[in-house]
Parts: structure tokens; C-alpha cells; sequence
């Protein structure tokens, strides 16, 4: 499913009842209903960050949900659709952290490709309804996903922006992996200390400081 060593690591869990049951409920909603992202991307942020190569996680909520935005990484929309309010601040302080320039669109294949998984709490929507697949069953595989990379013995970030990504990581083991949280990126509330957290800097400074390297955070416009 995957072309991964997410294919063995999840295989158990895609076997179990509730998974089924929500392939079975989001084939009727694709049927039904205009969903994002379609179908065929609905996994790209596992098929692209392998469990093995994952240094980074970002953890986003739910898709984006106008026509055209989603593609299955978080935060991230397709080249050549405007760049979300969220994500124009990301690259706001991406700026201000370390001087990287605003890049002309909001296509963050390049941060995948290094590591960074790009994981939402829920993988799909309903086109114009935000949260409309909440409770469908993807909190508990994402869930699993988490567990799963919070078990492994490499150290590795997990960057958790505003209360629902806090929660979700609460039990991530803060002796082994480094934990950044700060207020979502929305503009709603990221003058209540996104701007200023320096996510991009502290990730490079963990990774380097456990013999790794650095995530190049700089996005060359299309």
C-alpha cells in the first residue's frame, strides 16, 4: 500500500475492524460526496517519509478543504493554488528563524522527500466542511502512527502547533525525542507565540546535536 517499511509496520492495524469499517464508510463518501484529497493521495505522507527515514514530524489537523489544496501532507497544498493563511505565517517565521525566502507557492514535497512527515490527525473532508470526517476512525490510526514512531530508539522532533497537536502527543517521550509546541500557526492565534518559537532552528540544532543532519528547510520556487 505504501511501498514502504510502513506496509509491515501498519499491517496489523489495517487489519483491524475499525480500520475496515472506515475504508468501507470513506468509499461511500468518495461516492457521495466531493472528498479531499482524492483518493489516489490520500497516503502520500507515508508513501514519501518512510518510518525508517522520518526525523521530523509535523502533526496538522485535517485536510484543507477547498477544491485543489490537499494532496495528503499537512500544511502543504498543491503548486499553483494560493498559499494558505497558516502557511503564509510558517513561512513568515521559517523567514524570521533562519532567512529563508518566502518560496512562490506552498508545495512542501522538498520537506517530505528529507524526512519530515507531514501527518494530519484525520486524512480526509468533505469539500467545504471542515472536521466533517472527524470521528470517522483516522484519530486512532494516527494514533497508532505516533506510537509506533515514538517507540523507535533514533531520536527524531515532533513539532506539535496548538492545543489538538499537543494533546495527541502528550505521551511522546520527551527523554528520547525533542518535543517543540508552541500556539497553531492560524491567524487566529499565532501571535500568541508562533511567531518568535523558531521551530526550524531548534529542529537543526537537535538533529545536528544527536550526529544527524539538518533538514534544509529552503523551498526553490516553481
Amino acid at each position: 500500500m505504501f511501498g514502504n517499511d510502513w506496509d509491515e509496520i501498519l499491517q496489523d492495524e489495517m487489519q483491524k475492524p475499525y480500520f475496515l469499517e472506515l475504508m468501507a464508510n470513506l468509499e461511500s463518501e468518495y461516492k457521495e460526496h466531493t472528498v479531499y484529497p482524492p483518493k489516489e493521495l490520500l497516503f502520500t505522507a507515508l508513501k514519501v517519509t518512510p518510518y525508517s527515514g522520518t526525523r521530523v514530524v509535523i502533526l496538522g489537523q485535517d485536510p484543507y478543504h477547498g477544491a485543489g489544496q490537499a494532496h495528503g501532507l499537512s500544511f502543504s497544498v498543491n503548486p499553483g493554488v494560493r498559499i494558505p493563511p497558516s502557511l503564509r505565517n510558517i513561512y513568515t517565521e521559517l523567514t524570521e528563524d533562519i532567512g529563508v525566502p518566502t518560496p512562490n507557492h506552498g508545495y512542501l514535497m522538498g520537506w517530505a522527500e528529507q524526512g519530515v512527515l507531514m501527518l494530519n490527525s484525520v486524512l480526509t473532508v468533505r469539500e467545504g466542511e471542515p472536521n466533517s470526517h472527524k470521528g470517522l476512525g483516522w484519530e486512532t490510526f494516527t494514533d497508532t502512527i505516533m506510537k509506533k514512531l515514538n517507540e523507535r530508539t533514533t531520536p527524531m522532533v515532533f513539532i506539535l502547533w496548538g492545543s489538538h497537536s499537543q494533546k495527541k502527543g502528550a505521551f511522546i517521550d520527551h527523554s528520547r525525542h525533542e518535543v517543540i509546541q508552541s500556539p497553531h500557526p492560524s491567524p487566529l492565534s499565532s501571535y500568541r507565540g508562533f511567531f518568535g518559537s523558531r521551530p526550524f532552528s531548534k529542529v537543526n540544532q537537535f538533529l545536528e546535536s544527536k550526529g544527524m543532519k539538518g533538514i534544509d528547510w529552503f523551498i526553490s520556487d516553481l
